[in-house]
């Protein structure tokens, strides 16, 4: 059967359920319930995960550069049209190790990035399988 006809008798049967009284209403934890199943489905797919992922950085970053060109460049606000807003200095000290071997190092003096939120204190462990 052509699709198109298919369509239109389903069409015509959920309109004639639906003034009938006897179509299926979605409550709302019906609907949450078939959208999170689906979104487990559809996620297990690496690769469209993947492509999707892909366009919406694409169409992110698009947006943005047409944000950038759309307004006026004033004085060095933006910093240099290549970089623009990302373009951060960065501190570059040459030193020589042990072996007088001279390399740059790029923020040596810098804080880590990754710090524990929590001081964590490893002496001790509290519970039931605590030995002493």
């Amino acid at each position: 059967m052509d699709p198109a006809r298919q369509r239109e008798i389903a069409s015509k049967g959920g309109r004639a359920a639906h003034e009938k009284g006897t179509a299926h209403e979605w409550s709302s934890d019906e609907a949450r319930e078939a959208g999170r199943k689906g979104g487990v489905t559809v996620s297990r797919d690496r690769a469209h995960m993947a492509a999707i992922g892909r366009e919406g950085g694409e169409s992110r970053s698009a947006a943005a550069r047409t944000a950038r060109q759309q307004q006026p460049v004033r004085g060095s606000e933006r910093g240099s049209e290549r970089g623009g807003e990302r373009e951060i200095p960065m501190p570059i000290a040459a030193r020589s190790d042990a072996r007088g071997d001279s390399r740059a190092d790029v923020g040596r003096d810098r804080v880590p990035a990754v710090r524990p939120a929590i001081p964590i204190d490893r002496g001790k462990t509290e519970g039931p399988r605590a030995s002493t």
